[in-house]
């Protein structure tokens, strides 16, 4: 007997459906998807653990569906998803909570891959072989088992590679905080981040992974690898204004060269401190820091950003990438943001790297630099080496 997770998609675009069940599956659930919602009592079953249901749907809707559901005493977790009113999406949940399902959240279209990875992974199970088993929401840690675990430690930057797409070759890394809790096992940047904004930390946990990313650079370089690392910056990080001196002087202290480093800004940060963080990045710039901007073609005012900051890389959101072979309208904006990025003297980065069609499709397209499982998952900073000597051989 399989001891992975089952998983149920219902949605009656068949492309979404594949996009959550792949996601699903790279994350270990056994997951299937159907685009059939008068097909649901074929697929529907008493072991299934999560539920992910369209509301709006031709023929039959969410509604009904949960309907049957509360008939069948369902205790799977539910995520409903809309690419309609967020009002619709909350007056369903409420109702389906009323009625003693268990709605874990509503995502909205186009869903974010992270969005989706932070529901999925804030879901624990318990044996469904024993009695009175139920599906419940994690217990996320608290502010203080985080204030313990940056005293003791336990928080490290992890490194994923970037690749280029014309010869594989290794271009740099992109650090992404884990926490290795000693109960919870590695946790990643979905639990840690909110909990450090809630408790102050976001400031210092970002100094902290500047530094040991800093530091881990230096070390590859001392071992012969010279590469670039590249960070992702939060907003309370544009309230200083002696940070480009800061950056300039740690990356002198650990032997580095500024034009190392990638700061990767995402167009919310931005937006929070408009002026200082256009000061901030001209000033990073002149320094020779490269800025990156995060999760493009996600936000609503990216045009006029690119004209504002002079980035030197820009990162397309995995949400197209991962939908770029089989969704018409994700493939064109890919398109259109590689061709934009190098208009404006870009690299351009396709985040969401999964597979070797998606690579063979954002190679022909001429995209630059590829980031994903295909390539690697996030490592600690002293497997990279290995893993760079195993490629060769």
């Amino acid at each position: 007997m399989t001891d992975k997770r089952k998983l149920l998609v219902i949605d009656d675009e068949p492309e979404i459906g594949a996009f959550v069940r792949d996601v699903a599956l790279e994350m270990g659930y056994d997951a299937v998807s159907t685009h059939r919602p008068d097909k649901f009592e074929q697929f529907y079953s008493d072991d299934i653990d999560v539920i992910v249901l369209d509301l709006f749907m031709p023929g039959r809707d969410g509604i009904e569906l949960l309907r049957i559901m509360v008939e069948q005493e369902s205790n799977s977790s539910i995520i409903l998803i809309s690419g309609y009113d967020k009002s619709v999406l909350n007056s369903a949940q409420k109702l389906a909570s009323e009625q003693g399902l268990s709605v874990v959240g509503t995502l909205t279209k186009p869903i974010r891959y992270s969005d989706l990875e932070m529901f999925l992974n804030s879901i624990v199970f318990t044996d469904k072989n024993k009695s009175n088993d139920t599906v419940n929401v994690v217990e996320l840690p608290t502010q203080q088992e985080l204030h313990n675990a940056f005293k003791r430690g336990e928080l490290e930057p992890f490194f994923q590679p970037k690749v280029n797409f014309l010869d594989n070759s290794l271009v740099g890394v992109e650090a992404l905080i884990r926490w290795n809790h000693p109960q919870r096992g590695l946790l990643g940047a979905d639990v840690i981040i909110p909990l450090a904004e809630a408790s102050g930390m976001m400031d210092a946990l970002s100094i902290e992974v500047l530094q040991r990313s800093f530091k881990q650079t230096s070390e590859w370089l001392s071992e012969g690898l010279k590469t670039n690392i590249s960070i992702n910056m939060a907003p309370c990080n544009f309230k200083d204004l002696n940070l480009p001196e800061w950056i300039d002087n740690k990356v002198k202290q650990y032997g580095l060269g500024t034009d190392q480093i990638i700061l990767e800004i995402t167009e919310t940060t931005l937006m929070q401190e408009l002026i200082k963080s256009l000061d901030i990045l001209t000033r990073l710039r002149m320094k020779q820091v490269k800025l990156s901007i995060d999760d493009f073609g996600t936000g609503y005012s990216s045009l006029v950003q690119l004209h504002r900051i002079p980035f030197s890389e820009m990162k397309i959101d995995r949400t197209f990438v991962m939908r770029a072979t089989f969704d018409k309208e994700a493939l064109a904006i890919v398109k259109m943001t590689t061709l934009l990025g190098h208009e404006l003297g870009m690299e351009v980065v396709a985040e969401g790297v999964e597979d070797q069609e998606t690579w063979d499709l954002l190679a022909n397209i001429g995209c630059d630099i590829a980031q994903g499982y295909f390539i690697a998952k996030p490592m600690p900073g002293s497997q990279l080496i290995e893993w760079l000597n195993s490629r060769k051989t």
